[in-house]
């Protein structure tokens, strides 16, 4: 979807990267990282004001959802999707079955609270809305 929004947003694919301290957002890597995805729900928030809900689950899977009109403009395939994801250094790696032609991107995040700000490996940016 713009494929992983690309669904991912750009849904699933999630934070920015380095936040300024005026801003309260603050980078997550590690196990901090694996701590706050495991389990939870990131909401990606879409260009067209829309929400992409991605389920990371403790066991490293995931599942994402999105509208059929919202898949249809990225490009995908289908309006769910499962996949794979893990922390790699300082960042949350993921690899959709079907969303972004498969292929597997690698996000650097930061939270203040539920916010969430996302820069993927090509440079994509967004924000996010993570929950339990």
């Amino acid at each position: 979807m713009f494929k992983t929004l690309t669904l991912a947003v750009t849904a699933a694919t999630i934070i920015a990267g380095t936040a300024s301290a005026s801003d309260g957002h603050k980078a997550l890597s590690g196990s901090n990282l694996r701590s706050a995805i495991s389990g939870k729900t990131i909401h990606l928030h879409t260009p067209i004001g829309s929400t992409v809900p991605i389920r990371y689950r403790s066991n490293g899977t995931m599942t994402g959802k999105s509208s059929k009109s919202l898949a249809t403009l990225a490009g995908e395939k289908v309006t769910k999707d499962r996949g794979r994801w893990w922390v790699s250094k300082s960042q949350l790696c993921q690899k959709w079955q079907n969303w972004s032609d498969g292929r597997a991107y690698c996000y650097k995040l930061s939270v203040n609270g539920t916010s969430v700000r996302w820069t993927r490996n090509d440079g994509r940016r967004g924000t996010a809305r993570l929950s339990n």
